[in-house]
């Protein structure tokens, strides 16, 4: 296992296989409305982490499913960051996970079955961190390893926290510091440190289990994951869902110190440049903003930390529980008020 290099197998890796922001809003536009179905309590609608249906006054279902090429050449490290970054979803809507079923798609014949077997092992490690079984799922004989999984959670239907619910006044609030992306890149190219890749590794797969608490919170009013389309694109998505103007202090933002090396020095992601192209429009960046912290912000990141937004009495609360849960750089980082729906980098 030692030999094999899992990212020389596929084009991208982790989060920044995303389909661009710009190109998915095409190939969606045409979809069929979701009316009809009121237990649906959260759809495509707002591009929100997971769907959510309701089953009694007191449960609701929350599903959602994710997958990615690796990010990295070791595969149960790969199988982790997958399988946490899955889970994410579920806690990013105030959830807690029930069950999984993993999707796997792997080049049989090019890989050994242990490399295989490594992967999925990753990926149940994770699981059973989290309290749950990986159940079942499906595989493909693919050209590319694909890794992922189906994650089911329960919530209470009061308790749901949308990427669209956030109101003026809201501070924002982010759980995990940035820069994986562009570590992901250095790592490719053969410069990243082993204590930047030990970060990296630690920071994707600590589960953002403190979703399911601050769900219990009513002085939180939206939260989402921050993952492939970066900072500044699933910030956005607030600002829309909730029709409001939203502003962050980059001296403000939590950074993974390698990464910030490595940007000054030139290191981005394609995927940076591809999210800029969908949503750079809608964003207003300051004069003293340099080009490579712009790209920073647009770093797709593999299974990142919360972004929560509430109100400023719960400010403190909400960082007290993500220090609770070992999310110790958790930092406020902007907030938002009345307002065209754009964001405003100072």
């Amino acid at each position: 296992m030692e030999t094999i290099k899992l990212t020389q197998f596929s084009h991208g890796g982790g989060c920044g296989c995303k389909i661009a922001p710009a190109v998915l809003k095409d190939i969606l536009a045409q979809a069929a409305p979701l009316g009809g179905f009121p237990d649906l309590l959260v759809g495509t609608e707002t591009s929100d982490d997971a769907a959510v249906y309701r089953l009694n006054d007191e449960q609701a279902i929350v599903a959602t499913t994710d997958f990615f090429m690796p990010i990295v050449d070791d595969a149960f490290d790969f199988g982790r960051i997958a399988a946490t970054n899955a889970l994410s979803d579920i806690y990013a809507m105030g959830g807690k996970p029930l069950f999984a079923l993993a999707i796997v798609g792997m080049p049989v014949g090019k890989l050994p079955v242990e490399t295989i077997r490594g992967i999925l092992a990753g990926g149940e490690a994770v699981c059973r961190a989290a309290g749950i079984p990986v159940a079942g799922g499906h595989s493909i004989d693919a050209p590319e390893p694909i890794y992922g999984l189906v994650g089911i959670g329960v919530v209470h239907p009061a308790h749901i926290k949308r990427n669209s619910g956030a109101r003026a006044g809201d501070v924002l609030i982010l759980g995990k510091p940035l820069g994986v992306g562009i570590l992901s890149a250095a790592l490719k190219k053969g410069t990243l440190s082993a204590d930047g890749y030990r970060h990296m590794v630690e920071t994707t797969t600590q589960l953002n289990t403190v979703g399911a608490e601050l769900g219990r919170l009513d002085g939180v009013h939206a939260m989402t994951d921050v993952t492939g389309f970066a900072l500044l694109g699933h910030l956005l998505e607030i600002a829309r869902g909730s029709k409001l103007a939203a502003r962050i202090d980059w001296s403000r933002v939590p950074k993974i110190a390698e990464a910030v090396t490595l940007a000054e020095a030139g290191v981005a992601t394609g995927a940076a440049d591809r999210n800029w192209a969908s949503y750079g429009h809608e964003v207003d960046v300051e004069a003293g903003i340099a080009d490579w912290q712009r790209k920073f912000l647009c770093d797709p990141q593999t299974s990142g930390g919360l972004l929560v937004a509430c109100e400023a009495g719960t400010e403190e609360t909400v960082r007290a529980l993500f220090r609770r849960h070992g999310f110790a750089e958790a930092a406020t980082i902007g907030e938002l008020d009345a307002g065209e729906p754009r964001v405003r980098v100072a």
